[in-house]
């Protein structure tokens, strides 16, 4: 009876070996899919801005409408070129809102990714939300003036702040 017992906990500890194994692969089966998905839904958003942006019609000198010209598209328009952060997608503004948070110690990509709902662990969505806020330094709404630290730029940094002292001066 003993020698029955022993190989049924060895057959069961086999299989407990195998699920396990079978569970590892799944998982990474998982990550993957998630990661494809995650990628699936950026593009997808891209493509939905980029059309929405294309639709809307640009005013000529004679008064007569007319569509943009093809060419590139930004996501994240040149901030001189913006009404404000309203201007912005849901994402950037959460960016925006976490670097004056943030102060002079300025935002990490680590804490972008957290402020974007990514997992701060994976060193792929923290190289994205690194990506977003290059983006950000690179259309002058945040400056990079510390590596990894993105901070707003300084008042006399902005186009037309500064330019007029409340005094009448210059």
């Amino acid at each position: 009876m003993r020698a029955v017992l022993e190989a049924r906990q060895k057959a069961a500890a086999v299989r407990v070996e195998q699920l396990e194994a079978e569970l590892e692969r799944v998982r990474a089966a998982l990550a993957d899919a998630e990661e494809v998905l995650r990628r699936r839904v950026i593009g997808l958003e891209q493509y939905l801005e980029a059309l929405s942006e294309g639709d809307a019609p640009a005013v000529v000198a004679d008064g007569a409408s007319q569509r943009k010209p093809v060419g590139p598209r930004r996501a994240v328009p040149h901030r001189q070129n913006a009404g404000g952060v309203e201007g912005l997608s849901v994402d950037y503004q959460a960016l925006m809102a976490a670097a004056v948070e943030a102060g002079g110690d300025g935002l990490g990509a680590r804490r972008a990714a957290v402020v974007l709902g990514w997992d701060s662990a994976s060193a792929s969505r923290v190289e994205g939300a690194r990506a977003r806020l290059k983006r950000l330094v690179e259309r002058g709404w945040l400056v990079e003036e510390k590596p990894g630290r993105f901070t707003l730029p300084a008042p006399e940094q902005v186009p037309g702040a500064g330019a007029e002292r409340p005094d009448g001066g210059s």
